[in-house]
């Protein structure tokens, strides 16, 4: 009988371990081990610019330092078919094992207060069609999204009604993501150091859906030094502790933040390409979401350009800091 005992005990000591080796307890794949590194993009405005132009002086140099470093595409209303768009990209990623990075910027009232990059859907169920249509059309495949960046950053313009309006929008893509895309890591965008300070953002991401996303995304198009960046992630998922009861990961963009901030956001000069697109670095990843070169908006170095321009000029200064 004790013999039994002890084997029927030895067995059930032995079944958590079985259980965990089973393949159904296994913790999902991520995106990341579902590639074999990141996608690089070769319809990016500096790769099409230098294989334009092979006899311009800058063309190697943007080549080679830009148009070969995994970026963001974004998408918006200039994509036309937003569902043939994400599938054509995302597909060609996934037909080169890469993991494709995209930025969902088509916002209904986006860009409100800033006015250099408005625009967006014409209202918010134009929205909740196209986001529900680029979740769709990245089905299963492993992605990288950043949801609308800008969005939580500047209320400066904005009465209650029309900020619940833009939470709720957050809230329904997130969601949509979640069950149209499950092997898309989607960060939902959390402005930079210097806008808002890190309580105030907190409160901004948990009422706009962050509990329904893999993270939040940090200095998109900015200039801010990655140190600043890892300190303000700390200071919002400390609020998002205290207050909600749970932390998120975070991306930075580093794309052009090499030289740091001199207070201005718009095409400022003398700034620098920061660390290529890499996994870690302080955060989760290290990403370039905006394309170095491409402008701002009409303002600063980039004076008479339309947001989103490609300025070559101005992209092999940033390769040198000048």
């Amino acid at each position: 009988m004790r013999k039994l005992i002890r084997g029927a005990v030895a067995a059930l000591l032995a079944l958590p371990l079985f259980l965990a080796s089973s393949p159904s307890a296994q913790a999902a794949p991520t995106p990341l081990a579902m590639t074999s590194g990141f996608y690089v993009d070769p319809n990016s405005s500096p790769a099409l610019w230098s294989a334009a132009n092979p006899g311009d002086g800058r063309a190697a140099a943007i080549r080679s330092s830009i148009a070969g470093v995994p970026m963001a595409r974004w998408f918006g209303s200039w994509s036309g078919d937003i569902g043939s768009a994400v599938s054509s990209y995302t597909g060609a990623a996934q037909a080169a094992d890469k993991l494709p990075l995209l930025v969902a910027y088509h916002m209904y009232g986006r860009d409100a207060c800033g006015g250099h990059s408005g625009g967006g859907a014409a209202s918010p169920s134009e929205y909740a069609t196209w986001i529900d249509a680029f979740a769709r059309a990245i089905g299963s495949r492993p992605a990288v999204v950043v949801l609308e960046p800008d969005a939580l950053g500047d209320y400066s313009c904005m009465d209650q009604q029309k900020i619940n309006e833009r939470q709720t929008m957050l809230t329904n893509a997130l969601s949509q993501f979640r069950s149209a895309a499950p092997n898309a890591w989607v960060y939902l965008d959390a402005g930079n150091p210097g806008w808002v300070d890190a309580s105030t953002m907190a409160e901004r991401l948990h009422a706009s859906g962050l509990s329904l996303a893999r993270g939040f995304s940090l200095n998109v198009s900015n200039y801010f030094p990655t140190s600043e960046n890892l300190s303000y992630a700390g200071g919002v998922n400390q609020a998002l502790g205290q207050r909600y009861g749970y932390s998120r990961p975070f991306v930075v963009d580093t794309s052009r933040n090499g030289n740091g901030s001199n207070g201005e956001w718009c095409n400022p000069g003398g700034r620098k390409i920061g660390t290529p697109t890499q996994q870690g670095g302080g955060a989760e990843m290290l990403l370039w979401l905006k394309t170095p070169g491409e402008s701002d908006g009409d303002c600063g170095v980039g004076s008479g350009s339309t947001a989103g321009q490609f300025l070559p000029e101005v992209a092999y200064k940033m390769i040198y800091g000048y």
